[in-house]
């Protein structure tokens, strides 16, 4: 990790990112007062196909949130080895499902599930650190799981989310809690819903709903304004 010994900042759509020294789980780069945390290589993708996963989050009710109609076009960012990426698929069987990761890694895993499955309305997307490679005005829903954090460039890739999704379309951010310290989460892998709507709001985006039933994260829903 770069030490900065002064403060720097660079010019983004949205404002600036600053550059300083900070949190040992960061990056040492600023967005709106949020240190953006170092991203969970797919060393750990075991921790996300952990059998508690889904009474620690509660991913069911997650996808009930998200209201997935079977034609829809999500776009899962972030999609790690595909754990809500299958589980929409079955959902959304007349639609299709954009596996969208950074790592090859992840999009190899993914790969391998889609082809052994035999799932034909997948489809895996090697994403940029600035934009997510998506059509213009393709997209129903977008899916962000405890990932967004760890985005080296939010305001980008904010940018390039919002011009993928359709004028009525979602952006589901699901984040911990940031405002609950019993929720056992590294801090910068957490966010407020104050942080959350104050970055989305820069990007043109406004908060519909927070569903607040998960038991350790935000179910944040945002809408273009």
């Amino acid at each position: 990790m770069p030490i900065y010994t002064g403060v720097a900042q660079i010019d983004t759509p949205n404002g600036f990112y600053t550059y300083k020294k900070g949190d040992p789980n960061g990056i040492g780069k600023w967005y709106m007062g949020r240190e953006i945390a170092h991203v969970m290589g797919y060393q750990g993708m075991q921790w996300l196909d952990r059998p508690e996963r889904e009474e620690e989050e509660n991913t069911t009710t997650l996808l009930l949130n998200m209201a997935i109609g079977p034609e829809d076009i999500i776009a899962d960012i972030g999609a790690g080895s595909g754990y809500h990426v299958f589980k929409m698929a079955k959902l959304a069987r007349h639609g299709l499902i954009y596996a969208v990761d950074i790592q090859d890694e992840m999009l190899q895993v993914i790969n391998s599930r889609k082809d052994r499955g035999q799932i034909k309305n997948v489809r895996v997307i090697k994403g940029g650190e600035k934009s997510v490679n998506l059509a213009e005005n393709s997209l129903d829903k977008v899916l962000m799981v405890d990932v967004y954090h760890e985005f080296n460039h939010p305001a980008e890739i904010l940018a390039s989310i919002k011009k993928a999704l359709r004028s009525d379309g979602e952006i589901f951010l699901i984040e911990y809690r940031g405002e609950d310290e019993s929720v056992p989460i590294k801090k910068l892998h957490k966010m407020t819903e104050a942080q959350a709507v104050k970055e989305m709001k820069a990007a043109g985006m406004k908060l519909k709903r927070n569903i607040d039933n998960l038991p350790w994260q935000h179910c944040m829903v945002f809408v273009k304004n």
